[in-house]
């Protein structure tokens, strides 16, 4: 995507734990100057920003989401993330779930697997 643009990211799976690397995530996307959404069901809040207890309860246009959750929860958000229909969704490295993959590429929402942390540090995000 490459944008200069703002995004509205969705990070799944964030983390209050600063050594987490959904936690990096979020810190590092506020740093490039995006939206963050963090999501997790069981923290209040991350980097100062509220985190969202379910995809459901998102009610911005979101431009990406970034999955930093095993294929067994990510599977139980599949039609959560249809619903959402995000421009792409990122798979970090452990987060891979190909039956994912192809029922968003199905509809045509780009995904891919990379380190969000990666690709930001390197201009590819």
């Amino acid at each position: 995507m490459n944008k200069n643009t703002q995004e509205t990211v969705v990070v799944i799976g964030a983390s209050a734990n600063p050594e987490r690397y959904s936690n990096k995530a979020v810190r590092a996307l506020l740093d490039h100057g995006h939206e963050v959404i963090p999501v997790h069901p069981a923290v209040r809040e991350v980097q100062d920003v509220p985190v969202i207890a379910s995809l459901e309860d998102i009610e911005a246009e979101v431009d990406t989401v970034t999955l930093y959750v095993n294929a067994a929860q990510s599977s139980k958000l599949k039609d959560a993330l249809l619903d959402l229909h995000p421009d792409r969704v990122i798979f970090n490295p452990g987060a891979e779930n190909t039956d994912l993959r192809v029922a968003l590429e199905r509809e045509h929402i780009e995904s891919l697997e990379a380190c969000t942390l990666v690709m930001l540090a390197t201009g590819q995000f």
